[in-house]
C-alpha cells in the first residue's frame, strides 16, 4: 500500500529528472484525448526540451488546431467546480491550501523561468504564442495535487505529468518534452547554482541562477574568481549583491579594510558603500558564550542599511527598538 500524501507525491513529481518513461506518457496523452471526447492523435513527437518543442511546433504544417482547451482547460475548470461545489467555499480553501498551494509557489517560478528562458532568443513573440498551446506535465503539480484522487476526468493530464514534461496537444499531433537532466535549488525551492546550470535539459537548453535569480551562464566561473574590486565594478545591482552574498560579507570587508562606523557594547556597526545601490549593513557580534576550546564565536548579522548604531542593529533583529533592547548582562 502506497501511503505517500498526494502533495508529497506531486512535489516529487515536479521535481523530477532524468529520462522520460515515454510508453507511460503516451498513453496518458491517449487517454487525454479520449476524456475529451477526441479522437486520439496520430502522431506523437518528441523533443529534448520546450525550447525544441517550440521550435519544432514552429516548423509542424499538419498538425491541425489546438486542442488544449478540450484536453485541459475544460475538464480542469469542470473539477475544479466540481470539487468547489462538493466542499463548499471553507471546504475547498482548506483543501486547496493542504495541497496545491503548497506546491503552487515554487511550479508557478518555474514555469515562469522556463518560459523566459524559452522566448530568450530568435522570433520571441513567436515562442510566445507557441507556449500559449502547452500544457504543463510536471510543473501542473500544484493543481494535480488538489484533485489527487477525486476522479478520473484529470487522469491522462496526471499519467503525462508523471511520466514526462509539457507537451503540445493539436489535432492530428502531439509533441512532448523530455524532463530536465538536472534541477538544482535552495532551501526555499528557487532555482539555486554556484558552478553550473540550475536547470538544464539534455539539448543544452539550461537555466542559470543564484538563489532564485537569473545569473548569465559565465556567472558561476567568474564567482570562483571574485576580488573585491571586481565586486565594486560590477554596474549591475541585483549581480553585485549576488556577489557579495557568494564572497562572503565578512571576506569583503577583511579585504577591503573596510572601517567600522559605530562601536558599543553589543557590537561592531559596519558598513558597504555601493554605488548605485543601497548600502550594506552588518553588526559584528562576539558569543558571550565561549566555544569548547575557549575562543569566541563572532556572528554577522545583515541589518537596514538605515541603521546608525550597533545596538539599533542588534534590537531590529529582535524586533524591538534600541532603547527596548536589554542584552543579559553574564556573571
Amino acid at each position: 500500500m502506497n501511503d505517500t500524501l498526494p502533495v508529497d507525491k506531486w512535489r516529487a513529481v515536479a521535481a523530477a529528472t532524468g529520462p522520460a518513461d515515454r510508453a507511460s506518457a503516451e498513453e496518458g496523452v491517449r487517454l487525454a484525448y479520449r476524456l475529451a471526447g477526441l479522437p486520439e492523435p496520430q502522431e506523437i513527437r518528441w523533443a529534448d526540451s520546450p525550447r525544441e518543442a517550440v521550435e519544432l511546433v514552429k516548423e509542424l504544417t499538419d498538425q491541425g488546431r489546438s486542442v488544449r482547451d478540450e484536453v485541459r482547460t475544460r475538464p480542469w475548470a469542470d473539477e475544479r467546480r466540481r470539487v468547489h461545489d462538493e466542499l463548499g467555499p471553507g471546504g475547498w480553501t482548506a483543501h486547496w491550501s493542504a495541497t496545491g498551494a503548497m506546491l503552487w509557489d515554487t511550479t508557478r517560478a518555474l514555469a515562469d523561468r522556463i518560459r523566459d528562458g524559452v522566448t530568450d532568443g530568435p522570433e520571441p513573440d513567436r515562442a510566445r504564442l507557441v507556449l500559449l498551446d502547452a500544457v504543463l506535465g510536471q510543473h501542473d503539480a500544484a493543481w494535480l495535487a488538489a484533485f489527487d484522487g477525486r476522479g478520473d476526468r484529470l487522469a491522462g493530464l496526471a499519467a503525462v505529468a508523471e511520466h514526462a514534461g509539457w507537451w503540445w496537444p493539436y489535432e492530428r499531433v502531439a509533441v512532448v518534452c523530455e524532463r530536465p537532466v538536472e534541477l538544482h535549488r535552495d532551501e526555499a525551492g528557487r532555482l539555486d547554482r554556484g558552478d553550473g546550470p540550475a536547470l538544464a535539459f539534455a539539448d543544452g537548453f539550461a537555466l542559470y541562477a543564484w538563489r532564485g535569480m537569473p545569473v548569465p551562464s559565465d556567472f558561476p566561473d567568474e564567482l570562483a574568481a571574485l576580488t573585491p574590486e571586481r565586486i565594486r565594478a560590477e554596474r549591475n545591482a541585483e549581480l553585485r549583491r549576488v556577489m557579495l552574498e557568494f564572497y562572503g560579507y565578512e571576506r569583503y570587508l577583511a579585504e577591503s579594510n573596510a572601517q567600522p562606523v559605530h562601536r558599543d557594547e553589543t557590537g561592531v556597526l559596519w558598513r558597504i558603500a555601493l554605488a548605485d545601490d543601497e548600502d550594506v549593513a552588518m553588526v559584528e557580534v562576539v558569543n558571550s558564550t565561549p566555544e569548547p576550546d575557549g575562543t569566541y564565536r563572532t556572528y554577522w548579522l545583515r541589518v537596514p542599511p538605515e541603521t546608525r548604531t550597533a545596538r539599533q542593529g542588534v534590537a531590529w533583529t529582535f524586533g524591538l527598538q534600541p532603547e527596548e533592547y536589554r542584552p543579559l548582562v553574564e556573571t
